[in-house]
């Protein structure tokens, strides 16, 4: 006969990952004339609970090298970005996302510049990215739990109990007595 039993664990409860890509604005000392490089770096993120879906905060460092004086001279400048992706990742089970969920996030894409051009002596960027979450709580497990036996079994050693039968409970006696 079997029964069934919940276990409470915490497992992943929700997945999801987003694509997003952001236009950027950056001003340089100089007026550019062609952007010869840009790159970012530095990309830290972290995740929250925003009323039911995940709010990803984060900032990057962009990078750009850039020519000017009539493609004479270069320079390099930089600046940091800020963003903020709002999720809403689907549960499983019916489960909420609460205070008590682990909000776990990752980059799947680094953010890369996908486009660049130069209007009016600024710099416009579009930067595209790639993360993704994963939410971990309290679910429940149903497992099919049989009734048995838990008595010891009793071992009997033959040999054993021949020896001990074979033991001379008199022998300290006799030689005390010699």
């Amino acid at each position: 006969m079997s029964n069934f039993r919940e276990i409470v664990t915490k497992a992943v409860i929700g997945k999801a990952k987003k694509t997003s890509g952001n236009k950027f604005t950056l001003e340089t000392d100089e007026r550019p004339d062609t952007v010869l490089g840009c790159w970012v770096i530095n990309n830290t993120f972290n995740g929250g609970n925003n009323h039911g879906s995940v709010l990803i905060t984060g900032a990057f460092d962009v990078n750009v090298w850039y020519s000017y004086d009539n493609d004479t001279k270069t320079a390099v400048t930089s600046k940091r970005f800020t963003y903020s992706d709002k999720m809403n990742v689907p549960l499983k089970n019916d489960t909420i996302l609460d205070n008590n969920s682990e909000i776990i996030v990752r980059s799947l894409k680094q953010p890369t510049v996908t486009n660049v051009d130069i209007k009016n002596g600024i710099v416009e960027l579009t930067i595209e990215k790639e993360l993704g979450v994963e939410i971990v709580g309290n679910t429940k497990v149903r497992v099919s739990v049989e009734d048995f036996d838990d008595e010891y079994d009793e071992l009997i050693d033959e040999e054993l109990d021949s020896a001990i039968d074979e033991i001379n409970e008199e022998y300290l006696d006799a030689e005390e007595i010699e």
